[in-house]
């Protein structure tokens, strides 16, 4: 019996690999880079064989760690950067760059869309979702206007993972979870929208079948099993895109379970057993990457990103004198045992809208700022509050779950946030709830493992392989009192943000 299944995650930064066993252990984990391409300000772009450069390296290494051979991997399972366009000619050989989820240039594309379809809130109606810049559907229109030769020879799109899959199988599809991020995918009934396709325009055979993420489209061929070090013929999952699928690496597949991820942004996931309702665009609201499920999430833009400007700005000597990564981490310890040390009862307040924003607030142009500055603050008080400000902007995304009729009794906790002793007890306050931190923090690639021991038979459902899989490192629970507090700051963080906005129309 083969021992091991294998998750793969394509980042944006880099592609992921993990060897999960049969009891849910992690066997192995691997990463190697790729390189993301900024033709113009505001553009982001990468080469999809870059991709599977990258997957090929981070594949061999895993299963190198872990001591596998060919036959001890019984299926794969994707993950990957959700939104980001791929463009195949008949033969399925990439037409042009991937355009990515962050790429900025489709503003007009957006606006584009929302006429077409009738207007924002019958947009919402159609996929549950408000166009953005970072979704598929804005960049086909945009390679429609700016490039029509290329995409008059186009016959399929995919997004990032799923080119990856069709290199392992030679077979095209998505999944429903990813499906949700083109902004062509009706949400609430897990198909591809066809009636917005019309109205756009768009041929409906240009898009792939979609599968619920955990059911087995394809099978591993000789070429690609031959760039992988493994056997042919091995199962691969449909899989699911970033978020979801680190949510089922984290178990937030159960009504009342919310993860926050901090990383650069902050990511605030729950778990819904019904179509969660969106009717004011602020979060995402997809098909989860579990049969009958669904989820709605929002996204901070400057979130671990602000702890990262203040490394720049308040440890610059420090910063400059670091040799290895290693020694830039240990800064973020220093910054966070100054915080820590810092005067809780003090009213100084930070806006994280160093990048302007998303959720809570859509405001591309919203920018950051101190509030309460005195003479006797030091550099303890302003990383404390730097850290403050980021927790209550993403406790704003918990409190809009709770607005959507979702239940949040506890809030699992993934990305740098979960690394701190001080930062996951000052979740825990924020939240007013028990905050859990995981035994792995390989949400993506892990939830892709997972999904792929569903596919091949080895548990009856994603619910009970994350019961088997996931495991809790640590339960922390809110102090009422430093509940209360934050309360109180949150009110004054949201009233400060409110008597700004207007500014942030001005141009200087």
């Amino acid at each position: 019996m083969a021992k091991y299944f294998l998750g793969i995650d394509i980042g944006t930064s880099g592609t992921k690999a993990l060897l999960m066993a049969h009891s849910g252990r992690v066997a192995s984990t691997a990463a190697a880079e790729h390189p993301l391409l900024t033709p113009k300000p505001g553009w982001s772009e990468q080469r999809p064989d870059d991709w599977w450069a990258s997957t090929r390296t981070a594949v061999r290494k895993a299963v190198r760690k872990a001591g596998a051979g060919k036959a001890d991997v019984a299926a794969i399972g994707l993950s990957g950067q959700m939104h980001g366009s791929v463009f195949l000619d008949k033969n399925g050989r990439c037409l042009a760059n991937a355009l990515l989820w962050n790429d900025q240039r489709t503003a007009a594309e957006c606006r584009e869309i929302e006429d077409a379809a009738g207007g924002r809130a019958e947009l919402i109606r159609l996929v549950r979702n408000p166009a953005l810049t970072g979704y598929q559907a804005p960049k086909i229109l945009w390679l429609r206007k700016h490039r029509p030769r290329v995409f008059a020879r186009v016959r399929s799109i995919v997004l990032p993972k799923d080119y990856i899959r069709f290199l392992l199988t030679r077979t095209l599809g998505t999944d429903v979870s990813d499906a949700s991020g083109t902004l062509l995918f009706d949400v609430g009934r897990r198909r591809w929208s066809r009636e917005l396709m019309q109205r756009l325009g768009l041929d409906a055979a240009l898009f792939p079948p979609a599968a619920e993420s955990h059911e087995v489209v394809g099978h591993l061929t000789h070429e690609a099993a031959a760039h992988l070090g493994l056997r042919k013929g091995i199962p691969v999952v449909a899989g699911a895109g970033d978020q979801p699928a680190a949510a089922v690496g984290t178990g937030v597949v159960r009504p009342g379970v919310v993860s926050a991820t901090l990383g650069t942004s902050g990511v605030v996931f729950a778990h819904s057993d019904r179509p969660a309702p969106n009717d004011d665009g602020l979060l995402q609201s997809f098909c989860h990457a579990l049969p009958s499920a669904w989820c709605l999430f929002g996204c901070m833009l400057s979130a671990g990103g602000s702890l990262q400007w203040a490394r720049r700005v308040f440890m610059s000597d420090r910063l400059r004198s670091a040799r290895t990564a290693a020694d830039r981490d240990r800064i973020y310890g220093r910054m966070l045992r100054e915080a820590s040390r810092a005067d809780c009862g003090d009213t100084l307040l930070f806006l994280p809208y160093l990048t302007g924003e998303r959720c809570p607030y859509p405001h591309p142009h919203a920018r950051g700022g101190f509030i309460g500055l005195t003479s006797r603050h030091e550099r303890g008080d302003l990383v404390r509050a730097v850290v403050e400000g980021i927790t209550l902007g993403m406790n704003r995304q918990v409190q809009m779950m709770r607005s959507a009729g979702l239940s949040v009794k506890e809030v699992r906790l993934a990305g740098g946030g979960a690394r701190n002793a001080w930062w996951r007890q000052l979740q825990a306050d924020i939240y007013g709830c028990r905050c859990l931190r995981m035994r792995s923090e390989q949400g993506s690639a892990m939830g892709a493992a997972i999904l792929a021991s569903v596919g091949a038979g080895q548990f009856k459902s994603v619910r009970t392989a994350c019961d088997a899989a996931v495991g809790v490192r640590e339960v922390l629970r809110p102090k009422p009192a430093h509940t209360r507090r934050y309360r109180r700051l949150s009110e004054l963080a949201a009233r400060a943000y409110e008597s700004l906005e207007p500014l942030y129309r001005i141009d200087f």
